[in-house]
């Protein structure tokens, strides 16, 4: 079974938004032995199964994006199980937002499919359904791509800009999740309550639940991008209170112990973490 994982530059006005966009492409599903395993990044993502489908496990839920369909994954907190439909030849095209990015495409509260996985039509209707025809009839990925950018541009005009918002979110990815809420409301002039409240509508999860996550990314982009690199070495701990508390993330955002996650295969997952 082969794979390529292929990274696509976002369009210009599309940077700050988009944190990135991707093209994976494999000759059959996944190996069985293989964990299969993608963990939660921060990013809010609209897929296009454009070759066979996508059959993602979350929480214990199966969600299928079927072929030829675009589908919108809500704020992930819980490691994903992800394989495809059919074991045939696969093509999906991805775009990641940004966590300050990606309320500023969708008319919704973002809440409302944290943890979830919807058929992009159930959400914004007769366009994205529009959208999935368009895709179908253009075979070349390079016109698949451009047609989601031009998507993306025409969206990103649905709503103005949150400055606080945006600013709170910053000082998080800046900081790799060490910033306290009492420090941010300092910066910001506005409270906890508020500032979970803006987060919760514009992102999904709280802030401080958007720091754990940042922080773990950092050392879990460190491995997927250097296999010699353990997580047990001790400068992983700069971020946490100690090896216990570590341990208790890793377990969060894996699903797996230190030792039994050591033990297994990930190349599938470590795929999306590849820089």
């Amino acid at each position: 079974m082969q794979m390529r994982f292929q990274h696509i530059e976002p369009h210009p006005l599309l940077k700050g938004y988009i944190e990135k966009m991707w093209l994976f492409e494999s000759s059959g599903r996944m190996p069985a032995e293989d964990l299969k395993l993608v963990v939660p990044n921060g990013n809010i993502k609209l897929t296009v199964a454009f070759r066979n489908g996508i059959v993602p496990t979350v929480n214990g839920r199966l969600f299928a994006s079927k072929e030829q369909t675009i589908s919108l994954t809500g704020l992930i907190d819980v490691p994903v199980i992800l394989d495809v439909a059919e074991d045939t030849a696969t093509g999906t095209l991805c775009a990641e937002f940004s966590p300050q990015g990606a309320y500023r495409f969708f008319r919704m509260r973002l809440s409302d499919i944290q943890n979830q996985i919807y058929p992009l039509k159930d959400i914004i209707g007769i366009v994205a359904k529009q959208l999935e025809e368009q895709m179908c009839n253009i075979e070349g990925i390079e016109g698949k791509v451009a047609l989601l950018q031009q998507f993306l541009l025409n969206q990103l005009s649905l709503q103005d800009n949150d400055a606080i918002f945006e600013y709170s979110v910053s000082k998080i990815i800046s900081s790799k999740g060490k910033i306290t809420i009492k420090e941010l409301e300092k910066k910001t002039g506005y409270s906890s309550r508020w500032l979970h409240m803006k987060f919760t509508d514009k992102l999904g999860i709280s802030p401080k639940n958007l720091s754990t996550i940042i922080r773990f990314k950092q050392y879990y982009n460190a491995v997927a991008n250097n296999d010699e690199l353990s997580f047990m070495k001790n400068d992983f701990y700069d971020f946490y209170y100690d090896q216990s508390h570590f341990i208790k993330e890793f377990k969060r955002f894996t699903g797996l112990s230190y030792t039994g996650f050591e033990n297994k295969a990930n190349d599938f997952g470590k795929l999306f973490y590849k820089e």
